[in-house]
């Protein structure tokens, strides 16, 4: 870690990941590299290794900030989820997630590379956040429904992650996605992420009983 003060080192950090993220969500994963971020900000690719030791990490920091901020949405969900109908708290949940494309893009198409070249430390912050949003998640559906067992709550959780996973590929289509499945006869919409996540959570915060999986 570069010397310098906690504040400066912070500062540093959110540049390059300011960067990483108008990178991405333009060119995607392979346009990602330490030398295109480097030529955004003022600093050079020696330096950014200081602070992130491939563009994995620096991916995944981004992943980690963005998690912040969904789960401080969720835990601010939690104090209101009592007075809210199964309705009204789906579309509360589905607002936190409808402007966190870059989070659902990273989680749906490229978890799996950039969790295999961060190092487990790195990692672990990531799943610290993970391990936040689970609580999260089980402290709304138990302040909307207080009778909710532990065993409701982790079937919730469970299915609502496995769910977020696929989000993306549904509601985000390129031209040439759009084009292939024109020629292909594919009838589809493209909801947004609002209404996919608003329709998700309506069936399992409406389901009272636990899901019987055989």
């Amino acid at each position: 870690m570069p010397k310098g003060s906690p504040e400066l080192t912070k500062k540093r950090k959110e540049e390059i990941l300011d960067a990483c993220e108008q990178i991405y969500r333009s060119q995607g994963f392979y346009g990602v590299t330490v030398k295109e971020i480097s030529t955004k900000i003022s600093l050079t690719r020696p330096a950014i290794y200081n602070y992130f030791e491939t563009k994995e990490e620096i991916l995944l920091g981004l992943l980690v900030r963005e998690y912040e901020g969904w789960c401080g949405e969720l835990e601010e969900l939690i104090g209101l989820a009592k007075g809210l109908s199964c309705t009204g708290l789906s579309a509360q949940m589905a607002h936190t997630l409808e402007d966190k494309e870059t989070l659902l893009r990273i989680l749906n198409m490229n978890l799996f590379e950039i969790e295999q070249n961060s190092r487990m430390e790195r990692l672990a912050e990531f799943k610290r956040q993970f391990l936040r949003s689970i609580h999260a998640m089980s402290g709304i559906l138990r302040a909307y429904r207080t009778e909710a067992k532990d065993s409701e709550c982790e079937e919730f959780w469970q299915t609502f992650s496995a769910f977020l996973f696929g989000v993306y590929p549904f509601t985000v289509h390129t031209e040439k996605q759009i084009e292939a499945m024109r020629l292909a006869g594919v009838r589809m919409s493209e909801p947004t992420i609002y209404e996919m996540v608003y329709r998700c959570l309506v069936k399992l915060i409406g389901d009272k009983e636990p899901l019987d999986v055989k």
